[in-house]
């Protein structure tokens, strides 16, 4: 048959489909160039991102004679520090507190009394605004940065982890990692069997962030770092605030291992944490309004007995 075209053109039936593989030829180019040109605005928009990153001013200055810390042996200490963001409103207010080597600190308070801020500040993740802090009798504005946060294992409730292996995951930043010792670490940290059951084991790319696991698979996965890392300094961020109650009990076991025999900070919400603590520091709006152990704290009956009583932390 013949297709007639403004009554000049005249398309066969071999044209016909001739033309119709040239459109399907092009159909797959022509959505590669629609992708083509997604992808590309993303990794401008990325690229602009990373430049303002890169262009933001250095909050944390290191002193040129600045030292390296090599051990932590005695206390670290908050003097009158004070801080806030920037031209925002103070968030801490003159706090004064030393923590003993291989004692166990626990912070509690409301939410945005500053707990999180307090802690921030001794990997230098800030600087004090007035006041200073010491390890060792070290003010940190004399330590190298690296030196100090080398001595400090992190857990927080939100787990930094990579798409990469879960081997690589519990010993990132390790020199010449050993694989009997992660699996040692995974086993302290009630991570071992679950990582057995993937697919290959602790070669198993876990996703960006962690996504192939659960939230408390995530969690044992970072304390399995921190155990590895074997760090003298914990600090323990609302490490169990999203877990479910079996994933709760697994990593809190995990943890309270983890804390022998070390000196951590905890900040929590859950009482089965914060009660066997040394010294429970309780905050609110940026100051220590009351300190001591559970016992005495909920003799006193003031905010803290009120805390507890509403699981408000």
């Amino acid at each position: 048959g013949r297709l007639v075209i403004s009554g000049e053109s005249v398309l066969t039936g071999e044209m016909f489909i001739g033309y119709i593989v040239i459109f399907a030829n092009l159909i797959n180019p022509a959505k590669s160039f629609a992708n083509s040109y997604y992808f590309i605005q993303r990794g401008i928009a990325s690229i602009e991102r990373i430049e303002a990153i890169l262009d933001a001013p250095i909050e944390i200055k290191e002193n040129m004679d600045a030292i390296s810390l090599k051990g932590f042996e005695q206390a670290i200490e908050y003097r009158n520090v004070s801080f806030n963001y920037q031209e925002d409103a103070r968030v801490l207010h003159h706090i004064n507190l030393r923590i003993e080597k291989g004692r166990m600190i626990a912070i509690v308070g409301p939410s945005g009394s500053g707990k999180s801020t307090l802690a921030d500040l001794l990997p230098r993740f800030h600087d004090a605004t007035e006041g200073e802090i010491l390890i060792d009798g070290h003010n940190l504005r004399n330590l190298r940065t690296t030196s100090v946060r080398n001595l400090l294992g992190m857990v927080s409730q939100d787990p930094i982890l990579f798409n990469d292996t879960v081997f690589n995951n519990i010993a990132f930043g390790v020199d010449n990692p050993n694989m009997d010792d992660v699996i040692r670490a995974a086993k302290v940290a009630n991570a071992h069997d679950f990582i057995m059951k993937l697919d290959k084991g602790y070669h198993t790319a876990i996703g960006d962030r962690g996504s192939k696991l659960s939230g408390g698979e995530r969690q044992r996965i970072t304390i399995a770092r921190a155990i590895y890392k074997n760090p003298p300094i914990l600090i323990l961020d609302e490490a169990t605030s999203s877990l479910d109650t079996e994933s709760e009990k697994l990593v809190q076991d995990a943890l309270f291992k983890l804390m022998q025999n070390r000196t951590s900070i905890v900040i929590a919400h859950r009482l089965s944490t914060i009660q066997f603590a040394d010294e429970i520091i309780v905050m609110q709006e940026g100051r220590i309004v009351e300190r001591g152990n559970h016992s005495a704290l909920i003799a006193k009956k003031g905010l803290y007995a009120k805390l507890v009583e509403m699981q408000a932390f």
